[in-house]
């Protein structure tokens, strides 16, 4: 595919797999759910760096609700390409979680290994529910034990970038889901 967006200089994008309007309306879906799902109690928004934050931004705007929302930053790569299989926290919230809806918003699920490990630490904290809202889900975890309770788009077991994801940090300011060749 030929890269006629400026933003794709020497990136070699294999196609556009969601469209800007095609995720817009996605969005506008889920928060209308998560709305509906969530009637009463506080709901903490909490999501996980880098890549959910371009998504929660759009996210949170759709929840016709009170909200908070805090992020967690975690790592378990270190410098490695593989995972430690440690997770260690980066940023921890400071926000308590007792007596709260904490809704987890992550931008991929792959492995699911960190999200799994994250979901643990959280339920440990007493909230009143705990559940994950996945902008894409490829559908392919193993170590992830809770299933997501709102999930954007099944996505395919490609390289993504945009919309949050990024390849060596490049490429989260795209306003849609390419795949990378």
């Amino acid at each position: 595919m030929s890269n006629p967006d400026p933003r794709l200089a020497g990136c070699n994008v294999n196609r556009i797999v969601f469209a800007e309007p095609t995720i817009v309306q996605r969005v506008k879906q889920l928060g209308e759910d998560i709305t509906a799902a969530y009637p009463d109690g506080e709901l903490l928004v909490l999501g996980l760096l880098k890549g959910c934050c371009i998504f929660l931004s759009d996210l949170v705007r759709q929840i016709l609700r009170p909200l908070n929302i805090d992020f967690l930053v975690a790592a378990s790569y270190g410098t490695d390409v593989v995972s430690s299989g440690e997770v260690r926290l980066l940023y921890d919230p400071e926000t308590s979680l007792d007596g709260k809806h904490v809704l987890v918003v992550e931008d991929i699920i792959d492995s699911g290994y960190t999200l799994g490990v994250i979901m643990q630490l959280l339920a440990a904290r007493r909230p009143r529910s705990l559940a994950i809202c996945a902008l894409l889900d490829k559908r392919v975890a193993t170590q992830l034990h809770v299933e997501p309770r709102f999930v954007g788009f099944h996505a395919p077991n490609e390289f993504l970038v945009g919309y949050g994801l990024d390849h060596a940090e490049e490429f989260r300011h795209l306003p849609y889901i390419a795949s990378l060749a």
